[in-house]
């Protein structure tokens, strides 16, 4: 029961990030998404180094497993958060969060093609019901004028972050049982740090004028609903079986939608096009996580 709660935890948190990261970059899109990305992932870092010190159950890494979980850290969330900052900029939180959602299909291909998984027909169902789901977003005409259709496509690139994350995670727990939330503490981290050595290297400059003129309140908020959806999303896969927590991550469409609707019912234009893509979403998702 703890697995499902903090499961549907790290999903409502997820969604909660990503309206976040809209307050900060504002709806003129005027923010600096790569300096909103840093700050986001600095403050998820503090949150999830905090939490696995403070982890009793927590397996000790061993050097092998630092700079594995390390080398996660700089695809997703370090390379991944650079992009999904700049969709949540250019496409909106609601329909971010449902291309987001498409992650179980990215995965699963993945796993089918790298990892030689089998396709069996529930992956097959979930895969036509994700990829309907994608060409409602794509072909909705009712878009707000501020939505590019770039901003999905960067979104879809995350997402394939995402998900090429997941997958060396998933291959790498058959060599190490070493899976606790000090593992993405370590990730968390090193995204940060990648994310401030591609700062450093192409905008110096900028870096000090940038940060002072951040609306810092939204990005730390955005870090602290970061940090404690991937504390919760380790701790709940700790305790449960992956075919149990993937479907009620793959919640977080919804919940990305819903807080949309509430907190930018003028701006977002939630119609039911989009309602319909993420129900389909999070319908796919589950099937291709339940049956994977």
């Amino acid at each position: 029961m703890l697995a499902v709660v903090l499961a549907l935890l790290s999903a409502v948190l997820f969604g909660a990030m990503t309206v976040a990261l809209r307050f900060g970059l504002g709806a003129g899109a005027t923010q600096d998404p790569v300096l909103g990305a840093l700050v986001t992932t600095a403050v998820a870092a503090l949150v999830a180094g905090t939490a696995a010190a403070l982890d009793p159950e927590g397996a000790q890494l061993s050097l092998r497993d630092v700079g594995f979980f390390a080398l996660a850290g700089l695809i997703a969330p370090g390379s991944s958060q650079l992009l999904f900052t700049r969709a949540v900029r250019d496409a909106g939180p609601s329909r971010t969060s449902v291309v987001v959602g498409t992650a179980p299909l990215f995965a699963a291909a993945i796993a089918i093609l790298l990892l030689r998984e089998p396709v069996e027909a529930p992956l097959v169902l979930g895969a036509i019901l994700v990829v309907g789901a994608g060409f409602l977003l794509v072909g909705e005409s009712g878009r707000p004028s501020h939505v590019r259709m770039s901003g999905i496509v960067v979104a879809f690139l995350a997402t394939l972050l995402f998900t090429s994350r997941d997958n060396l995670v998933r291959w790498y727990s058959g060599e190490t049982s070493s899976g606790s939330v000090r593992g993405a503490a370590v990730a968390i981290a090193a995204g940060a740090a990648g994310t401030l050595l591609f700062l450093l290297a192409t905008r110096r400059r900028e870096l000090r004028n940038g940060l002072a003129s951040l609306p810092w309140a939204a990005f730390v908020v955005a870090g602290l609903f970061f940090g404690l959806s991937y504390v919760c999303l380790f701790a709940a896969y700790y305790r449960a079986r992956v075919t149990v927590v993937s479907p009620l991550v793959a919640t977080e469409s919804l919940w990305g939608v819903s807080l949309s609707v509430l907190l930018f019912r003028r701006t977002e234009v939630v119609g039911p096009r989009l309602v319909t893509a993420a129900l389909l979403v999070v319908a796919g998702g589950t099937l291709i996580s339940v049956f994977r």
